[in-house]
């Protein structure tokens, strides 16, 4: 599994589930007892969840392998040390399993989904987005044919599936899950004056070309023909001194679309 830093989690979850939460209505939170963040990260989520959850009273525990991010989430909520594939919690034990962008990062989110299912007496739900998907319009020309050639390199050179979104469902029935329902949610991330601190740090990383450094190993391995990762990050470079010259001058304006598929299975009583 990869392992990404707290910094590069709050870039990336930054304001998700501000507007709208009713992807999550399936989920049915108003009426859980005790629920499991698997993956919680920096505990974006498992904040929403508690929150959704507390006129039910319900126990709300985040879940990850990296004590980095748990040191973070335990500020703001309970959390436990534990792998997605050897969750340490006894069979039965909890009612909701839940799971954000956690399966496009594991090389077999099937076995990840079963231990949800041995845990659980009643639902498990994915939150997985669609990276092939992801869509970005911006006032720098530039960075949007950038973004889609990073984009589309970071897809062929990653080794899980990314862009798994959609396709959960069937994971869910190969797991002994019983797909309930699916919905969609577009997590938009906008960039307009007045400009946030975080907007201008991505600026910044932008044009001294830390803003690849996240993904270079894969994206090294993604580009093909006379493509390299040096040239590619010297137009991005480029791109990222315009980004900040039009930032200069208050013109600079980007949204990013992420499609999210929210998954909600229930779990097999023979699995379960």
């Amino acid at each position: 599994m990869r392992r990404f830093t707290p910094e590069y989690l709050s870039r990336t979850r930054e304001g998700m589930w501000a507007d709208s939460r009713d992807a999550l209505t399936d989920l049915d939170l108003s009426n859980r007892e005790r629920v499991l963040d698997v993956g919680c990260g920096t505990g974006e989520l498992t904040r929403v969840l508690a929150a959704e959850s507390a006129d039910a009273n319900a126990e709300v525990i985040g879940v990850d392998a990296d004590p980095r991010l748990l040191d973070v989430a335990s500020d703001h909520v309970p959390t436990v040390a534990g792998d997605a594939l050897r969750l340490p919690f006894a069979d039965d034990s909890v009612d909701l399993v839940v799971c954000q962008a956690l399966l496009i990062n594991l090389p077999e989110p099937a076995a990840a989904l079963r231990e949800f299912a041995r845990v659980s007496t009643d639902l498990v739900a994915a939150i997985e987005p669609n990276n092939a998907a992801v869509s970005v319009d911006s006032t720098v020309d530039s960075e949007v044919d950038l973004e889609a050639r990073v984009r589309e390199a970071y897809l062929r050179g990653i080794d899980t599936d990314v862009a798994l979104g959609e396709r959960v469902e069937s994971l869910f029935a190969e797991a002994g899950i019983d797909p309930l329902s699916t919905r969609q949610y577009n997590h938009e991330k906008r960039t307009e004056p007045p400009y946030s601190e975080d907007a201008l740090r991505s600026a910044k990383r932008k044009a001294s070309g830390e803003g690849l450094a996240d993904h270079e190993v894969e994206l090294c391995r993604g580009l093909d023909g006379e493509a390299t990762y040096d040239t590619l990050r010297r137009a991005w470079r480029e791109m990222g001194r315009e980004v900040i010259e039009q930032m200069q001058d208050e013109s600079y304006e980007r949204v990013e679309t992420v499609p999210f598929t929210v998954t909600v299975g229930q779990v097999d009583s023979d699995t379960g």
